[in-house]
C-alpha cells in the first residue's frame, strides 16, 4: 500500500484525473495553491464545479443573449486574444450600424458619433458625463452656479442610473409609479424639470414590465417647457433592451433621433442585439453633444486615436460577434427573430391567462416578456411560485414594484431568441403543476397568521389586529420560506 501511494502521489502525468490524488484533496479557495497541477486535472475540477450552475437558457430572468450560432462561436474564440483598444494592430473590427437604425443625422451640419462599451451601464455613465459637463460649461459661461445638477427619471430605471447619480454626484429625481402605470409619466417628469436638470432619461423597454415609455410625448411637452423658460433641457433614451426591437417591429414609433430633443441613445448589443454578454453602444446626435474635453487622444499603441471610455483594454470578441450578427442576419433576419420572440411571448401570455390564476401586468407592445401576478395571493405568493419553479430547472424572478407601487408583486419571463413555442408551452404546464402543489401544501404554512374580517375583533381576551394585504402577503412569504428551509434540512431537497 505504501509503495502504491508513493507512486500515485508523485505521478503528475497520470492519464485519469479521477485516479489521481487531485480528487482526494480540496483546493484552496481563498489563496493561491503552493504547487501546480496538471492541466487535465485543473480542467476537470473546474468543469465539475460548473455543473452546479443553472442552465443559462432556462434563466428567464435575464435579458442577456445565451445562444449564438457555432460559426460565430468560432469567430469569438479566434479573436479572444485581441485587445479591442489596439485598433492600429487589429483594424478589422466593426463600426456600429445602429446610427442608421436610430435615424441618426449623417449630414454635413450634424454627424452622429458613438463608442463601443462593455454594456449599457458603461454607456449610460458616459452619456451622463457628457450631459453633466455640457450643462456645467453652459452655466459657467452664464456666470450661474453649477454645483447642483440633477437628472429626471422614472422610479422604474435600472440600477445603473442610481450608480451614475451616486458616483458622479448628480441628484436623481424619480417620478413615482402608481397602480396600473408602471413607467415614467411624461407629464410628471416635465413638471420636475428645473434649470439644474442636465437631461430627462426615458426608457425604451422597462426592466420591470417591458413597456416602452412615451418618448414622443415627453419630447413635445419638454419642447413647450423649454420655449417657456428659455432652457434647453435634452432627452437621453435608455434603449438597452428596446433599441434592437423597435426598429424592426415598430418602425413607425418615434422615439429616436427623429425627435429633436433626443441627444443620445444607448443600446445593449448583448441583449436583443443577439450577442453574448459584454457589448454595448452609446450614440450621440452630433459632435457638439459630446464635449471635446472628455475625449482623450493617445498614440502609444501605434497610431493617434481618440478614446472616451471608463475602462481601457477589453476583448474584441463581442465586437466581432456583433459584426457577424449584423451582416449575417441583416434587417430581415433581425425582423424575423423579433417577430418570433413577440409571437412566443403571446403564446406564453395566452397560456397563463387560460389558467385563470394570473393577472398580466406587461403590455403586448414593447420588449417581448410576460410580467404577471397571482389573482389571489392570500395563501400563496409569487415568491413561492418562483422558488418551486426551480425544481423544474426554470429561473423565473419574483419582485416587488418600485414606489409607489411597491405593494404589487410580479413574476417575469423574458422571451429571448432561443425560447421556442415548445418551451413556452412546457413552462405553462410546469407553472400549473407548481400552483396545484402549492394548493395541496399542509395548512401549517399559514399557521400563526392573524387575519380578521371587517374591523378588529376580540377573541379569548386578545385583540386580533387587522392587517393590510401587503402585510399579510409578507407574513405568508416569511412563513413559507421557513417551511422550505425546514424541509431542506430534513430531506436535502424541497
Amino acid at each position: 500500500m505504501a509503495l502504491s501511494k508513493t507512486a500515485l502521489d508523485s505521478d503528475v502525468s497520470v492519464h485519469s484525473t479521477f485516479a489521481s490524488r487531485y480528487v482526494r484533496a480540496s483546493l484552496p479557495r481563498f489563496r493561491m495553491p503552493e504547487n501546480s497541477i496538471p492541466k487535465e486535472a485543473a480542467y476537470q475540477i473546474i468543469n465539475d464545479e460548473l455543473m452546479l450552475d443553472g442552465n443559462p437558457r432556462l434563466n428567464l430572468a435575464s435579458f442577456v443573449t445565451t445562444w449564438m450560432e457555432p460559426e460565430c462561436d468560432k469567430l469569438i474564440m479566434a479573436s479572444v486574444n485581441k485587445n479591442y483598444v489596439d485598433m492600429d494592430e487589429y483594424p478589422v473590427t466593426t463600426e456600429l450600424q445602429a446610427t442608421h437604425l436610430f435615424n441618426a443625422p449623417l449630414g454635413e451640419s450634424e454627424t452622429a458619433i458613438g463608442v463601443g462599451t462593455v454594456g449599457s451601464s458603461e454607456a449610460i455613465m458616459l452619456a451622463g458625463l457628457a450631459f453633466k459637463r455640457k450643462w456645467q460649461n453652459k452655466r459657467k459661461a452664464e456666470g450661474k452656479p453649477y454645483d447642483q445638477p440633477n437628472i429626471v427619471t422614472g422610479a422604474n430605471v435600472q440600477v445603473c442610473w442610481e450608480k451614475f447619480a451616486r458616483y458622479f454626484e448628480v441628484e436623481l429625481k424619480e417620478v413615482k409609479l402608481r397602480d396600473g402605470y408602471y413607467v415614467m409619466d411624461p407629464e410628471k417628469a416635465v413638471e420636475m424639470v428645473d434649470e439644474n436638470t442636465i437631461c430627462v432619461a426615458a426608457i425604451l423597454g422597462s426592466t420591470l414590465n417591458g413597456e416602452f415609455e412615451d418618448v414622443k410625448l415627453l419630447n413635445d411637452l419638454l419642447t413647450e417647457k423649454n420655449q417657456e423658460t428659455g432652457w434647453d433641457t435634452p432627452i437621453h433614451v435608455d434603449a438597452a433592451s428596446g433599441g434592437f426591437i423597435a426598429p424592426f417591429i415598430y418602425p413607425d414609433l418615434e422615439w429616436d433621433f427623429r425627435l429633436p430633443l433626443v441627444k443620445s441613445i444607448n443600446v445593449s448589443g448583448h441583449k436583443y442585439g443577439l450577442v453574448y454578454a459584454g457589448i454595448g453602444w452609446i450614440i450621440w446626435r452630433s459632435k457638439e453633444d459630446l464635449p471635446e474635453e472628455l475625449i482623450f487622444r493617445i498614440n502609444y499603441l501605434g497610431a493617434d486615436q481618440p478614446t472616451f471610455t471608463l475602462n481601457f483594454s477589453k476583448g474584441s470578441s463581442q465586437v466581432i460577434a456583433q459584426y457577424y450578427q449584423l451582416i449575417r442576419l441583416g434587417y430581415q433576419g433581425y425582423k424575423n427573430v423579433m417577430e418570433n420572440c413577440r409571437d412566443n411571448m403571446l403564446v406564453l401570455k395566452e397560456g397563463l391567462e387560460q389558467t385563470g390564476r394570473f393577472n398580466i401586468i406587461s403590455k403586448d407592445d414593447g420588449v417581448p416578456l410576460v410580467a404577471f401576478s397571482l389573482k389571489d395571493n392570500s395563501t400563496n405568493s409569487e415568491f413561492e411560485v418562483s422558488d418551486m419553479l426551480r425544481r423544474f430547472g426554470w429561473i423565473v424572478p419574483a419582485y416587488t414594484m418600485p414606489p409607489d407601487a411597491q405593494h404589487v408583486t410580479v413574476l417575469r419571463v423574458v422571451i429571448r431568441e432561443d425560447f421556442s413555442r415548445t418551451l413556452a408551452e412546457r413552462l405553462v404546464n410546469d407553472i400549473q403543476k407548481v400552483i396545484h402543489e402549492l394548493e395541496s401544501l399542509p395548512c401549517k404554512v399559514c399557521a400563526g397568521i392573524s387575519i380578521s374580517g371587517d374591523g378588529d375583533k376580540e377573541e379569548h381576551g386578545a385583540v386580533l389586529v387587522k392587517k393590510t394585504a401587503l402585510e399579510t402577503q409578507r407574513e405568508i412569504t416569511t412563513i413559507w420560506r421557513k417551511f422550505v428551509m425546514e424541509k431542506k434540512k430534513m430531506n436535502g431537497v424541497c
